[in-house]
């Protein structure tokens, strides 16, 4: 069997097969639709007569409640709702009229919400909520009158926020703090050669936030905990000035990977010099997909055949291995790892297969254990759309959601367990049905909320549970 056609037999195995026998056909069928209904629209936040270009955006947990903004176009204004995931606890804290831009770059802080805002006056801005439309405010004017600043890299740290603000025409950014007060928010420092700013190459790791220097020295690691003295070097990387292309979250450490050449150097940190170390260099491009257990897993294309490879790397040191090599989607495709989460010892990723245009020619789900025989392909067309990578996001309870599409077009909700068997769409019920192009996931209590379409053409806001049981026959523990 051509290894093209392992995606068509995985549909084949969800669809029905005529070689099947009849009873397995209905399982592998029933298997498609467990399970039925279990995703539900919470309320109707942008209405039928609103813009098409409307959108929801920026899904935030708050210390347990909902935040998220409607964003529409300049002629329409916005507005920033909470909600504690049902109907009537979903309700709009503050609306903006035309003339403000959308709420952009949230971030939870404590029981407040930090954002980013524009407005003629001060141009792009730090604004907080409380939850309220009173305490729903400018923080400060950083850059005076309409120029606006450049914030980047906004974390919350020991409490506060913390953020780099970017100096128009230089190479220097500016390090400052946030209580959410116009006299609490400070500059803590000015630095040279902060690398990768653009591009969130940051990590929290150790109560600190990890940023990255090109200095005269070299390439440095730094670390900041929203203090000029707790804002201070960690160890050197290189004696040359490098570019950082991936930072990774990875439990207690942070992983990241500096560029040397045509050499991709990965890192491990604890935010401390002696945990600084650099595990391998490898002769190619190489991406971070995560950790199980003792070993970090990196993906690259090989540049011979152009086929996506998976190898391990021991975070103690050394210890490189090859794991699988991917096959080939067509002779003239070039693959790319777009998102990649981590659920019930396997990672899952998702591959962009790229020919010609901006919008890649398919966008498959892929899983591995660590093993070549654990590496394996469970569904064949996700989310193809060129400005935004698919959504591929671990519930917590052993369950990845993601948007795909059985027929290659209108995304629906779907979700796995790890094997094509388990792998089937959740399709909601009741009003608004039948969420179209989910994104946007995020967990609060037990229930995963998320943004997707629904009979008017609109976003609404839509959740299902973290965890959740098939119908009766279908067993979900089958290979």
């Amino acid at each position: 069997m051509g290894v093209k056609n392992w995606g068509a037999v995985a549909w084949l195995a969800l669809v029905g097969c005529g070689g099947m026998p009849e009873e397995e056909q209905a399982r592998q069928v029933e298997a498609q639709a467990c399970p039925s209904g279990v995703a539900s629209r919470v309320k109707v936040v942008i209405p039928p007569l609103a813009s098409t270009a409307t959108r929801l955006q920026g899904l935030t947990d708050v210390q347990g409640t909902l935040y998220f903004a409607t964003n529409g176009p300049s002629s329409e204004g916005s507005i920033l709702w909470r909600s504690n995931g049902t109907a009537a606890g979903t309700v709009p804290v503050r609306g903006f009229p035309v003339g403000y831009s959308g709420v952009e770059s949230p971030v939870a802080v404590g029981n407040r919400l930090f954002f980013q805002m524009s407005v003629a006056i001060t141009g792009t801005e730090l604004w907080v909520s409380d939850g309220t439309s009173l305490g729903t405010k400018l923080v400060r004017d950083i850059t005076s009158g309409p120029e606006g600043s450049t914030l980047l890299s906004a974390t919350a740290v020991n409490g506060r926020l913390v953020f780099f603000r970017a100096r128009s025409g230089t190479e220097d950014a500016e390090l400052w703090r946030s209580d959410g007060t116009a006299v609490g928010t400070q500059r803590i420092s000015v630095l040279g050669g902060v690398n990768g700013l653009y591009s969130q190459a940051t990590l929290q790791v150790g109560g600190a936030l990890l940023f990255f220097r090109n200095e005269d020295s070299g390439t440095r690691l730094w670390r900041t905990d929203g203090t000029l003295a707790g804002t201070q070097a960690v160890a050197g990387l290189s004696s040359r000035r490098l570019n950082i292309v991936q930072v990774a979250q990875a439990g207690s450490l942070g992983l990241f990977i500096v560029e040397d050449g045509p050499n991709s150097q990965v890192w491990k940190t604890d935010g401390t010099g002696g945990g600084t170390v650099k595990l391998e260099t490898f002769g190619r491009a190489v991406h971070i997909l995560g950790v199980l257990g003792s070993k970090a897993y990196l993906s690259s294309v090989d540049l011979d055949t152009q086929q996506l490879r998976i190898q391990s790397l021991l975070l103690a040191g050394g210890g490189k291995a090859s794991v699988a090599t991917l096959p080939r989607y067509n002779a003239n495709a070039y693959p790319f790892v777009q998102r990649s989460t981590l659920s019930a010892g396997s990672l899952y990723f998702s591959v962009a297969q790229f020919v010609d245009g901006p919008a890649p020619e398919a966008v498959e789900l892929w899983a591995t254990d660590g093993t070549s025989a654990g590496t394996r392909k469970l569904f064949q067309t996700l989310s193809r759309n060129d400005e935004y990578a698919s959504p591929v996001f671990a519930t917590g309870e052993g369950v990845v959601l993601f948007s795909g599409s059985a027929t290659g077009s209108g995304l629906q909700p779907w979700f796995t367990r790890g094997t094509v068997a388990t792998t089937g769409r959740f399709a909601a019920t009741g009003p608004g049905t039948p969420a179209i192009a989910p994104d946007g996931f995020t967990r609060l209590g037990s229930r995963v909320y998320f943004r997707a379409l629904d009979d008017t053409d609109r976003e609404q806001l839509w959740s299902v549970p973290a965890s959740f049981s098939c119908p009766a026959g279908f067993n979900d523990t089958r290979e």
